[in-house]
């Protein structure tokens, strides 16, 4: 088993990207603009190009420098779009649905993932051909689609489980040709954010009363938050956030914007970024066209002392796991952590994305708190748990992972079954 067809075990992403086999035989004219008939549905050739252009950017595939990787690419979206609208078919009989806030979660996902590849907004543009704006819009349905059909995937897997006798004959088999392992910590923490003290709050609302009173006045909103705003996502754009729905912004943020009237402006609102003034400019249905200027207040080095003290305050106090697990839930910020007594699972430190905790990660003795920590959230403190040594995998050390490539090899087979057995109940045809 080779290396790459070892990582679809360890990171399986059930959409089947095999060359398409099936073709129908009858002669039917080619349709300009079609690039495929799936039953009672059909791919746009446009829609398949927006899509292979989305994928190029995120995997670094240029078109003009490396255009027989760029077509197989082509080849293997449109199969995996065939396969996608023959499990919506098969989903809408079970009524799977995509909430419309999981469609703009994803969507904004995917649109920063797309722009911190290709480099800037501008450069995501270019390759796309076409405006984000432009792209979210014509995208949302395609988003909304493949929603439904991982709903649909996960449900058909979810009940497929895996042996111990299973794990040990995948180990037997492939065991010669699976990778080193690296050496994971399993790690919690607990989090005291840096905040900004009464002084720099003050100035912040201070400054935007003042903006107001400058709008209100005749000046343009849009000069404004390009020339203070300090939100680098919409500062270029006039603060502008487009149309957007309720849920996808913070609570506070929505309870304000929601609730004013086209072009007024609110009073400074504050949320976890900073202070704001929101606009209402137009409602759309269930959207709003919204903009806003960001004021973050000044960190002084009076608040950094202060939360450093504090941090330093709690280690005192961290004598035990059991003790550092009840400072976490009673004092921590992070709340996705939070709850479970601040767990951040096993980790790979040359893998995680805050070099500053990775660095310090071979120096922290175990079951005890470590010094806080600085990163660009806070100070933390860090509790090292456990200890997974790496290297050549085996069933005493590492099983949970074996099992785990072990069952996405049996998941991807019985899809790629499931999948093959579902076209022969398609009429499917691809336009050249």
């Amino acid at each position: 088993m080779n290396q790459k067809f070892l990582s679809v075990f360890m990171f399986l992403t059930f959409i089947c990207v095999s060359p398409l086999t099936l073709r129908a035989q009858d002669e039917t004219p080619i349709l300009e603009g079609i690039a495929a008939i799936v039953g009672e549905n059909i791919i746009l050739k446009s829609d398949l190009a927006q899509l292979t252009n989305m994928t190029a950017i995120q995997q670094r595939i240029d078109p003009v420098q490396n255009p027989q990787r760029y077509k197989k690419l082509e080849e293997d979206i449109l199969q995996s779009l065939i396969d996608q609208k023959i499990v919506l078919e098969m989903a809408k009989l079970d009524s799977i649905e995509a909430k419309e806030k999981d469609v703009e979660r994803a969507l904004d996902q995917q649109i920063e993932n797309m722009v911190a590849q290709a480099g800037s907004e501008e450069q995501a543009e270019k390759m796309l051909g076409q405006p984000l704006k432009s792209f979210r819009r014509e995208y949302w349905y395609d988003m909304q689609d493949r929603l439904i059909t991982e709903q649909y995937q996960q449900k058909l897997l979810s009940s497929i489980g895996i042996t111990r006798e299973e794990v040990i004959e995948f180990y037997n088999t492939y065991k010669d040709s699976l990778p080193f392992l690296p050496t994971t910590v399993k790690l919690r923490h607990l989090l005291i954010p840096i905040e900004p003290g009464e002084k720099s709050k003050q100035r912040a609302i201070h400054l935007l009363d003042s903006l107001r009173q400058r709008i209100l006045a005749g000046e343009s909103f849009s000069k404004l938050a390009e020339a203070y705003s300090q939100d680098p996502g919409t500062k270029s754009r006039g603060g502008d956030l487009g149309f957007v729905r309720r849920g996808t912004l913070v609570p506070e943020f929505e309870e304000v914007a929601f609730t004013l009237e086209d072009g007024e402006i609110s009073q400074p609102v504050k949320t976890s970024f900073g202070y704001h003034l929101i606009q209402r400019l137009e409602r759309r249905g269930d959207k709003s066209h919204i903009r806003h200027i960001l004021i973050v207040p000044e960190i002084t080095m009076e608040d950094e002392s202060r939360a450093y003290k504090f941090a330093s305050s709690l280690r005192d106090s961290a004598t035990t796991l059991e003790r550092f697990i009840s400072l976490v839930k009673t004092y921590s910020k992070d709340e996705k952590t939070k709850d479970i007594g601040g767990d951040l699972g096993w980790i790979d430190p040359n893998n995680y994305p805050l070099p500053e905790i990775a660095k310090v990660i071979p120096y922290l003795k175990q079951n005890e708190c470590s010094p806080p920590v600085k990163t660009d959230y806070g100070y933390h403190l860090l509790w090292l748990e456990g200890i997974k040594p790496g290297g050549k995998p085996n069933l005493t050390t590492h099983w949970f992972e074996i099992e785990s490539m072990a069952l996405n090899q049996k998941k991807m087979k019985w899809y790629q079954d499931w999948i093959a057995k579902a076209r022969k109940n398609f009429y499917i045809k691809i336009i050249s």
